[in-house]
């Protein structure tokens, strides 16, 4: 009998996946344990191995289809057994979107217990969207209205959007609506790989989700420089490079035990504070942007953190992170003072309540406030004989807050706190 291939659990909060590419094609053979396809999930791909030996009798989930984890997604045999796959449907996307459709039509079982509040009633009939035709109308600029629905009720399904489309394409060039997307003849269409896509949703969301405010503080890391400068070549003959970054995760992660509520994300009914610290540090890749996330950060020293942000980042840079290694961060830093930025003003990684941008660490002239002995009033603001200027190594530190849940003060207040850390590191 064929062996179905199934959407994989690649982790224990991972419930969807989507098909990047199929390693196979149907009619050729396969090892057992041989890579069948790529999957993605949160912009980490997985190659997944073929469960059983054979030939690739059909594939149920095209490249870049969005399914649920346990969905069947292939079928391996041997040649000729196609005839035994008995009444599967005609894509993963069919079944994910009729199963959901039947859920949202079926009636809700008895309440166990009498409430206060009736349930909100499910989408029915054209009013429901599966999360396919969702993407498919986003990415083609299609308002559903236009489209003749075949499923329940008026139900626009994936093939009545498809076939919306193609009709679309077939039209004179004459004849097709004005659309900003068209390219002209001095233009290339670059198609947009499944990272990107995903960093552009999630993006979007955020700034839909959540009201930005940036507040911003400068550092004098001094103090930070001179403790790397002493312990580097030692930690560099044990085999770990000491960044800047775990200074920063530090700072963070101790001025987050002080102000809990920084660690939080929102919900209708309230902030939800988190009790462990999870810090996700953004790491540029050749596609795009992950964030592998430091579980229980203020729980490790400065050697282990080190450690863990090499490890993470090396990992990411070689594709190598787990699922479940970019989910559950409840604070996230971004260092885009690598590539040489001064200053920025980062996108919340919802559902997080706040985002640091960390900027390039360079020389400035400071300058240093001397006592006043001329007898006039002593303002710091004003110029005072034994004023001085030195150059130190200076920072822009940008956090990004989600107003629903910080106020300026509050934000200032945690910005400051890792100022001073960083400021007098080792005293």
């Amino acid at each position: 009998m064929p062996t179905p291939v199934k959407m994989p659990q690649l982790g224990e909060t991972v419930f969807e996946g989507t098909v990047a590419r199929w390693l196979k094609q149907p009619g050729e053979t396969v090892e057992r344990q041989e890579p069948l396809l790529d999957i993605t999930t949160d912009k980490i791909d997985t190659e997944v191995p073929a469960p059983a030996a054979g030939v690739l009798l059909k594939v149920l989930a095209a490249e870049g289809t969005t399914v649920q984890v346990g969905s069947v997604i292939a079928y391996i045999g041997d040649q000729g057994e196609e005839k035994d796959i008995q009444a599967f449907p005609q894509d993963a996307d069919e079944t994910l979107e009729n199963a959901q459709s039947r859920e949202a039509v079926s009636p809700e079982p008895a309440a166990s217990a009498p409430t206060d509040a009736a349930p909100a009633p499910r989408p029915e009939g054209r009013a429901f969207v599966s999360p396919v035709v969702a993407r498919i109308s986003a990415e083609h600029n299609i308002d559903l209205a236009d489209v003749q629905g075949s499923g329940r009720q008026g139900r626009v399904t994936k093939k009545d959007l498809l076939a919306f489309i193609d009709a679309r394409n077939r039209q004179p060039p004459a004849a097709r609506p004005a659309s900003g997307d068209a390219a002209d003849e001095d233009e290339i269409l670059q198609p947009l790989s499944n990272m990107r896509r995903m960093i552009a949703e999630h993006m979007s969301r955020s700034v839909r989700a959540s009201p930005h405010v940036v507040t911003i503080f400068e550092a004098d890391m001094t103090a930070v420089v001179r403790h790397r400068a002493a312990r580097k070549a030692a930690l560099a003959q044990k085999g770990i490079g000491l960044s800047f970054t775990p200074y920063f995760v530090a700072a963070v992660a101790a001025a987050l035990r002080d102000s809990p509520t920084v660690n939080s994300r929102w919900t209708d009914a309230g902030l939800m504070l988190s009790r462990r610290i999870h810090i996700g540090i953004a790491a540029a890749v050749p596609d795009g942007l992950v964030v592998p996330v430091i579980r229980d950060a203020d729980e490790l020293n400065l050697l282990g953190l080190a450690r863990a942000v090499n490890d993470l980042a090396e990992r990411a840079r070689r594709g190598e992170l787990s699922p479940d290694e970019v989910r559950g961060g409840t604070f996230t830093i971004t260092n885009h003072g690598t590539s040489g930025s001064l200053l920025g003003t980062p996108i919340i990684n919802q559902p997080q309540a706040a985002i640091l941008g960390v900027g390039k660490i360079s020389k400035r002239a400071v300058v240093n406030s001397g006592a006043r002995t001329d007898g006039a009033p002593a303002d710091p603001l004003l110029p005072s004989p034994d004023d001085s200027i030195s150059i130190r190594p200076m920072c822009y530190l940008s956090l990004a807050f989600d107003h629903r849940i910080l106020d300026g003060l509050a934000a200032d207040t945690f910005l400051s706190d890792i100022v001073d850390r960083l400021q007098n590191w080792g005293a």
